[in-house]
């Protein structure tokens, strides 16, 4: 597949300025409008994604808070998964169903590229959708105590995100006029920054069970990229939202295998 350059990261604007425009991307929080955002200027920005998704894993966290002594653990946890959909516009649940429906087509990449582009949802996005909410529910659920299910969410919410630079990294985009190679290929320096931040901040939130719940996260976030490789030929914007989806899906697990197993 022929590939056009890369569009460079162009250097950091400065955290605040990075965090704004972060949060404008990954997020429908009214926020005011960051202007003109020069090319390359998000993948720039991305090392600011895991603050962000601390950010909407403390929001998750909030709701479990206010239900935890009302609701079942089950419903607690739904409603946590509940708001981290809405805060974010499904925008990685659905990368996660195209990148699924895409996977399940016939035909070489370009078939597959097709089937992902095409804005309806088939069987086997309908069914990655259902198991990311089943799945998370039920590891946030399994964790006890309020305190450590916060912890999770905020350490899952950030982490997951610091892995899409990473993938950015790792591949080529499979399509050279694509939202995600228009954004521009974050550096090496930037996809470092952002897996540390994220890594601190799962520590933080989970202290030493955080590390077998990073090491999940990694394998499945870096499996899905690979798959991207080998079925599409790099990555493109539903990629990088299956990436943050399964990373975030194998935080939780490995967590409430740890914590709660």
């Amino acid at each position: 597949m022929a590939e056009s350059p890369l569009i460079p990261a162009n250097p950091p604007r400065g955290w605040l300025a990075d965090l704004h425009l972060a949060a404008t991307f990954l997020t429908r929080i009214p926020l005011p409008d960051p202007g003109t955002v020069p090319p390359g200027g998000l993948a720039a920005a991305m090392r600011c994604f895991p603050l962000v998704g601390a950010g909407l894993g403390l929001s998750a966290g909030l709701i479990v808070v206010a239900t935890s002594s009302l609701l079942p653990p089950l419903a607690t946890a739904l409603l946590a998964v509940l708001i981290l959909v809405l805060a974010t516009g499904a925008l990685h649940e659905d990368g996660l169903a195209d990148f699924a429906d895409g996977l399940g087509a016939r035909g070489g990449p370009e078939r597959r590229l097709e089937v992902m582009h095409d804005s309806r949802n088939g069987t086997f996005g309908v069914l990655a959708l259902v198991f990311s909410v089943a799945l998370r529910a039920a590891a946030l659920a399994a964790l006890p105590g309020v305190g450590v299910k916060i912890g999770a969410l905020v350490a899952a919410a950030a982490l997951s995100r610091a892995m899409i630079p990473v993938a950015m990294r790792r591949l080529s985009p499979a399509r050279p006029d694509g939202l995600a190679a228009l954004a521009g290929r974050p550096g090496t320096r930037c996809a470092a920054t952002a897996i540390g931040i994220g890594a601190v901040i799962a520590g933080l939130g989970l202290g030493l069970s955080a590390i077998p719940a990073i090491a999940c996260a990694a394998v499945a976030g870096l499996g899905v990229a690979e798959l991207a490789r080998r079925r599409l030929g790099g990555y493109t914007g539903d990629v990088l939202g299956a990436v943050a989806q399964a990373s975030e899906i194998a935080f939780l697990l490995g967590a409430a295998a740890v914590i709660a197993g």
